[in-house]
């Protein structure tokens, strides 16, 4: 059995990881109390379906140190992994402005406001961060690029496959959390600068041909590529269930963006679990 504790800040979407999760055949809880946690899972041992549990500000233990022995006790007898999910302050104001939500932490005695509430949400649950198996920032996420984060990291775990997440980003917006590798795509030749290139995106086919065609785009692709099929192998054997490549220009829209999408698709025709994200740009409805 297999046992995906759910965590992180409330509003960040647990709920959808955890929609996901019984999609894929997992027996969900949300809120059970951590007193509770390891005589159910002893009694969800006997069906072998696998578990997944929601851990938050809700139900975790006044006392961190309680939620940390029941963990150790748990994982010398199942298969656990903490999936935590965060989101940045001004996101989450917005998205319980717009849901018209109430913090959990603001119906407390301390009588907190939404801001205060979120800030001592985030201290409090900074160990089970620390702890995960699997962080993910949902700030930018639509429903559906997170449902499929979780569903391949989920199904490349259960495969034994490594999944190979590639995600586009731009420096000017900061560093992905989640990357594994990043590459500084920023030296490279910019199609910014060419009038007719600058509003489209290096997924379209005149920014294409523009860097096809400079020496040193060719070859920094196929060092970044050649540089992960050395080491794959030894990812794959050290029994990790992802991988996540990030590969970033200025502004996220040309150079990272045409590498990101070329490059995965030369790991997806190889015959690997591929993802390939593009972070700047990419416009779906976002959580709410």
């Amino acid at each position: 059995m297999r046992l995906i504790i759910v965590s992180g800040q409330s509003g960040a979407g647990k709920s959808i990881a955890l929609r996901v999760l019984e999609d894929l055949g997992y027996y969900c809880v949300d809120n059970l109390p951590v007193s509770m946690l390891e005589a159910f899972i002893c009694s969800e041992k006997k069906t072998k379906q696998n578990v997944a549990v929601s851990i938050d500000i809700r139900n975790l233990p006044k006392e961190p140190a309680l939620f940390t022995d029941v963990l150790e006790r748990l994982k010398k007898n199942s298969d656990v992994s903490i999936f935590f999910l965060h989101t940045g302050s001004d996101t989450l104001l917005k998205r319980y402005s717009e849901t018209r939500r109430i913090h959990p932490l603001t119906l407390t005695e301390d009588k907190l406001s939404l801001q205060q509430a979120i800030e001592k949400e985030r201290e409090l649950l900074m160990p089970l961060k620390q702890d995960a198996d699997l962080v993910v920032d949902s700030s930018d996420l639509s429903l559906h690029e997170l449902s499929e984060i979780i569903r391949m990291r989920v199904e490349g775990r259960e495969r034994k496959d490594l999944v190979m997440v590639f995600e586009s980003f731009g420096f000017k917006y900061g560093l992905p959390a989640d990357a594994d590798y990043v590459f500084d795509a920023r030296f490279l030749p910019n199609p910014h600068w060419e009038p007719a290139l600058r509003a489209l995106t290096g997924l379209d086919d005149p920014v294409k041909l523009f860097l096809e065609k400079q020496v040193d785009v060719v070859e920094f692709k196929s060092h970044v590529q050649n540089f992960l099929e050395r080491w794959l192998p030894l990812l794959e054997k050290s029994n990790r269930s992802y991988l996540t490549i990030a590969i970033g220009c200025t502004g996220g829209k040309h150079r990272s963006v045409y590498l990101t999408q070329k490059i995965g698709e030369h790991f997806a025709q190889l015959g690997h679990q591929v993802q390939i994200r593009h972070t700047t740009f990419e416009s779906n409805s976002k959580i709410s």
